[in-house]
């Protein structure tokens, strides 16, 4: 890795702690709500092309998932649906919005080791007051010199970051579950990047990778970024 990294950025929703088997778990209960209309695995492929075309009008997090459940619930049911079912609907959004934080391993002490020697971000997508509650839920706010919530990360979300960060690719490494989100954009720009699996990941956010890459490592979990980098 790089000796000249001077800011490290980490992504929140299952890197930080626990988000996709919520979503997962609601995507579900949302399901065997509409078996009257649909076999389950058909009403999931809705409401992902649901979620898909609507994707650049509501952006990512709870909220737009919320209203995608609902246009689905009228798309295939013909708009017959009733209030009742929709009210369940919403039920299942507010509950996801309400969801404890469970940090991942490692995390605390990963930060902790690495607070004071580099500049730490949050680099995340989703629903602002989602993320903003979610992040001081998580006790781990006073260990980030800044919070960016992005409505995308392409491209041109980092390099916009790295100008308000007055950072220079190759000072920057990113940390995320997402090889689409986490890592390609950011090894584009020339930037360093390490990408952390976790064992559920959102059908749009996977990507069938044998990435090479000379500013890019694979890790197993979140502390091995200690290695890597030069004052460990």
């Amino acid at each position: 890795m790089n000796n000249n990294i001077t800011t490290i950025a980490f992504d929140a929703d299952d890197t930080l702690w626990i988000n996709e088997p919520y979503f997962q778990e609601a995507e579900k209960e949302f399901c065997m709500l509409l078996e009257d209309y649909l076999p389950q695995h058909s009403v999931s492929q809705e409401l992902f092309r649901t979620e898909m075309q609507n994707l650049h009008l509501y952006g990512y997090g709870v909220k737009g998932f919320m209203l995608c459940m609902i246009e689905t619930i009228s798309r295939i049911s013909d708009g017959r649906a009733s209030l009742q079912l929709v009210n369940k609907t919403i039920a299942i959004g507010q509950d996801l919005l309400q969801k404890p934080i469970e940090l991942l391993e490692g995390v605390t002490e990963t930060l902790e080791s690495l607070k004071g020697k580099y500049r730490l971000v949050v680099a995340t997508k989703g629903d602002i007051l989602d993320q903003e509650r979610k992040l001081k839920k998580s006790g781990l706010q006073d260990y980030f010199h800044h919070i960016e919530i992005m409505s995308d990360k392409k491209n041109s979300d980092y390099q916009k970051l790295l100008k308000h960060l007055d950072c220079e690719p190759s000072n920057f490494l990113m940390l995320g579950n997402s090889i689409k989100s986490d890592i390609l954009p950011v090894l584009e720009i020339g930037g360093f990047a390490a990408h952390i699996p976790y064992h559920v990941t959102w059908t749009h956010e996977q990507h069938d990778h044998n990435l090479k890459h000379d500013n890019f490592r694979e890790m197993k979990s979140i502390d091995e970024v200690l290695k890597y980098l030069p004052q460990y």
